[in-house]
């Protein structure tokens, strides 16, 4: 049986290779938009006594390219990203340009009255107020506990 010298410190190199490539080439947009990937918008959600507040993030999107649906239990959004950057320095033109459908399903906590949200829409940032349904507002749960013993 040989032995062979165990060194940690090439494990740990190993390691930070393959996180680097997987950086380098699976992170790079044209990979992201090979595999099929989107960037979904991201949410923000907080619940009062009165309502649910949601912001979703969708930087570079036109107010008439989102759709936005409500139900009592759920927000869908979906639309799509049509952004161009062209800058020029020193007589060098430079483009740039990320586009793409995306959507997203936000499940809510409580039953809300869809027919009353309020929206606006302002520097990419989409402000939702969900008033609750009456029911949902004044619900109170009694609970019964037993003593263990």
């Amino acid at each position: 049986m040989t032995m062979a010298r165990w060194n940690p410190w090439q494990d740990l190199n190993t390691l930070q290779r393959q996180i680097n490539q997987l950086f380098e080439e699976d992170m790079q947009p044209s990979t992201l938009l090979e595999r099929g990937l989107t960037r979904v918008p991201a949410a923000e959600l907080q619940e009062t006594a009165e309502a649910i507040h949601l912001r979703l993030e969708i930087p570079g999107v036109d107010a008439k390219d989102v759709d936005l649906q409500v139900t009592d239990k759920a927000v869908y959004i979906s639309g799509e990203r049509k952004s161009t950057t062209k800058t020029e320095e020193k007589g060098v033109f430079k483009s740039e340009f990320h586009y793409g459908k995306f959507q997203r399903v936000i499940p809510l906590p409580t039953r809300i009255q869809n027919t009353n949200v309020k929206a606006e829409y302002k520097d990419g940032i989409l402000n939702l107020l969900l008033p609750k349904a009456e029911d949902e507002k004044h619900k109170v749960v009694k609970i019964n506990l037993e003593s263990v013993g």
